[in-house]
């Protein structure tokens, strides 16, 4: 979510769209740092913890079968890492990666990525890769390897959409560096509750920060956060990052500040889409020799996800479909997402499904953050079983249990409601099925816009969506779950 930066430029940043259901979320800030060494029990990182006995520990993996193609510039020749012994980690990282994270080898992204990242003389890299194909471990990994922990100073940046992506990647860099001794902070906005004053703040010494771009930004403009020794420079889900109705202006002046004050720093744009406006800009902007890793676009959507069509009359046949034949089955399979348009639909739908008897919590803009940060902790925790969201999650959350996504409403363009946004739909649909497990995609569609939006979604990804035949009929959603390997 977007915060307001200082006061002279809050009205450019209200005016930014980004997102369907979360407007409201671009007109207030109250930022706060969450530091290793101040605790910070408001925010409770700590407190968002995945519960170890409720998910298989296996972070991130990736599928063998996928396409990747790397395209390397300057002299330096790389080579694949078999093993993470091969890229000359020091000891308390390699613990770090077995002891913790339970790796045992690179997946193939890593493989070909890590010595692109690691290797001087450290060019740029725009990757693209696979939902749940450990992206997160690549850069993550990236930052860690190159902080002197000796230099009590910022010498690694993060920049995420979200509040939530971010304090999800930072909880990944502490299990990592757990036995490194580098610090972190997490830079998000906050409640007004937790206000803290820019002037009143201590300058930032911790070596990693990870947070989203108007605090970061404020920060930098207040002079609190020194960026003279950053090294590295991460944007992940780097599409939204730098889109024009995205944070491209805050993203990109974070980019000119640190590059006049530290001209050696590697920059690094993670992404599972880039679509071809951003691929354009971000060659530009990107120094002259960098190396590129991409995935072919009809190969995004997982193998491991079967996504099927619903038809139904109306709306309320919508919510029946949910209740009657999806969540019938799912909650015995899973964790479900639901993802609608709207925070009405998110409040309508819940309503409905509780007053079904479904225990369901719902997470999207109009909530404040120490509220998000319960829902999404409760649901990580496995102690909800049905997520009703907004686009708010649809991108890198990560939870291993998610079996099956419903999208109650498809995605479309913020500027224009007759065409599909086809890079949230593949966001969406990969938060089910993660790392390689099962999982199935049930569209519900409802009228003429849904089936010509659903036809251009099939035609983008050049891929046909099963149908399930009878929405009224229970054996056709077993036989679609059976099909998916859920039942």
């Amino acid at each position: 979510t977007a915060e307001a930066p200082a006061p002279q430029e809050t009205k450019k940043t209200t005016e930014a769209p980004v997102r369907w259901a979360d407007l409201e979320d671009e007109a207030s800030e109250e930022p706060s740092a969450l530091s290793e060494d101040k605790g910070a029990p408001e925010l409770g990182v700590e407190n968002l913890k995945i519960d170890e006995s409720k998910k298989i520990n296996k972070f991130l993996d990736e599928p063998e079968d996928s396409n990747i193609k790397a395209v390397t510039a300057g002299e330096t020749p790389y080579t694949s890492a078999f093993t993470f012994e091969e890229l000359n980690l020091s000891p308390e990282l390699l613990k770090g990666l077995y002891v913790e994270m339970k790796f045992e080898k690179p997946s193939k992204i890593q493989a070909i990525s890590l010595p692109m990242i690691l290797t001087p003389p450290h060019l740029d890299l725009i990757a693209q890769a696979h939902n749940g194909s450990g992206k997160t471990t690549c850069f993550t990994l990236g930052m860690l390897s190159r902080v002197d922990p000796n230099l009590k100073a910022p010498q690694a940046l993060c920049i995420c959409p979200t509040r939530e992506l971010a304090i999800q990647n930072l909880e990944v860099l502490r299990k990592m560096g757990k036995h490194t001794g580098i610090t972190s902070e997490c830079a998000i906005p906050m409640d007004s509750s937790n206000y803290i004053p820019i002037n009143k703040r201590a300058p930032v010494i911790a070596q990693v920060v990870i947070g989203t771009p108007g605090t970061i930004k404020k920060w930098m403009s207040a002079k609190k956060l020194g960026v003279s020794n950053v090294k590295i420079l991460v944007f992940d889900e780097a599409d939204h990052m730098l889109a024009e109705d995205g944070f491209k202006d805050d993203s990109l002046r974070i980019m000119r500040d640190i590059e006049k004050m530290s001209s050696h720093c590697q920059v690094l744009l993670f992404s599972a889409t880039f679509s071809d406006t951003v691929k354009n800009f971000v060659s530009k902007i990107v120094k002259r020799d960098h190396n590129q890793l991409f995935v072919k676009k009809e190969e995004l959507s997982l193998e491991s996800v079967k996504q099927y069509k619903v038809n139904v009359p109306d709306e309320l046949s919508k919510v029946m479909v949910i209740k009657d034949r999806i969540l019938e089955f799912g909650e015995r399979l899973g964790q479900t997402i639901i993802f609608v348009r709207t925070r009405n639909s998110a409040s309508m739908l819940h309503k409905a499904l509780v007053e079904f008897g479904y225990d369901v919590t719902t997470i999207q803009g109009a909530l404040n953050q120490a509220e998000r940060d319960k829902i999404v902790k409760e649901f990580k925790d496995g102690l909800t079983q049905v997520l009703i969201s907004t686009d708010l999650l649809a991108r890198g959350f990560d939870q291993q249990q998610v079996n099956l996504v419903i999208n109650y409403d498809l995605p479309v363009k913020h500027d224009n409601r007759v065409e599909p946004d086809c890079e949230v739909y593949l966001h969406r649909i990969g938060r089910a099925g993660r790392f390689g497990r099962k999982g199935a995609v049930f569209n519900l569609l409802c009228g003429d816009m849904d089936q010509m939006i659903i036809s251009k979604i099939e035609n983008h990804f050049d891929s046909k969506i099963a149908e399930v035949p009878d929405w009224r009929n229970e054996e056709d959603f077993k036989a679609a779950l059976r099909s998916a390997g859920l039942l």
